[in-house]
């Protein structure tokens, strides 16, 4: 039911119709009857997304792409089991391999769908580092295109204030202290400053 309405989506006559309002709501529909924790996760890193966007100055047509992909980052999750999700961080290898395969699976999931193609790169190389040691494609530095490195961002901050497991919950000033120690090396420096001074 699930591929079927996609495809019923993707299939619209109009592109006028197919709007990305509507494929963004119909797929977060999807990730909370999945997980809620996931559907929550979803949305606080569009919130954290967008404010950092605004103060990078972007036109208001990226920040809406970036609004869009950081609401959809992990739907590639969605064809993951909810029992994998809940051991993260504890994944044996294959686990881990499974794990790192949703970033592709969420840019294949919306390949033939025309409103979401500027946003497919943002979804496909949010896990990306910019040291080069991220996935899927180890891309580095600027080559890791700008909404998923602010996606990046906001995405492990809100993992480790809200991880799936409590007893790796981090306070406010501890996450901040950690993604200092990251900028330059798993972070762009420059949307480490913007995100911090976005939290206030």
């Amino acid at each position: 039911m699930f591929m079927m309405s996609l495809k019923q989506s993707a299939g619209i006559g109009s592109e006028e119709r197919e709007s990305l309002d509507s494929i963004t709501a119909e797929l977060l529909q999807f990730i909370q009857f999945k997980n809620q924790r996931l559907y929550l996760h979803s949305l606080q890193v569009a919130n954290y997304s967008v404010s950092v966007a605004a103060k990078l100055a972007l036109p208001k047509s990226e920040i809406g792409q970036i609004k869009h992909a950081a609401l959809l980052h992990d739907v590639g999750l969605l064809f993951v089991s909810n029992m994998l999700l809940s051991k993260i961080p504890y994944l044996n290898r294959s686990e881990k391999a499974m794990y790192k395969r949703h970033a592709a699976a969420g840019g294949n999931l919306l390949e033939n769908i025309p409103c979401c193609q500027d946003i497919i790169p943002y979804i496909v190389y949010h896990h990306e580092r910019w040291d080069g040691s991220g996935f899927p494609k180890h891309l580095r530095g600027v080559n890791i295109p700008l909404g998923a490195r602010i996606i990046a961002v906001a995405d492990y901050y809100d993992t480790i204030i809200n991880p799936s497991t409590e007893f790796w919950a981090k306070t406010k000033s501890q996450a901040i202290r950690e993604l200092f120690s990251a900028s330059g090396l798993l972070f762009d420096p420059e949307i480490v400053k913007a995100f911090i001074e976005t939290l206030g």
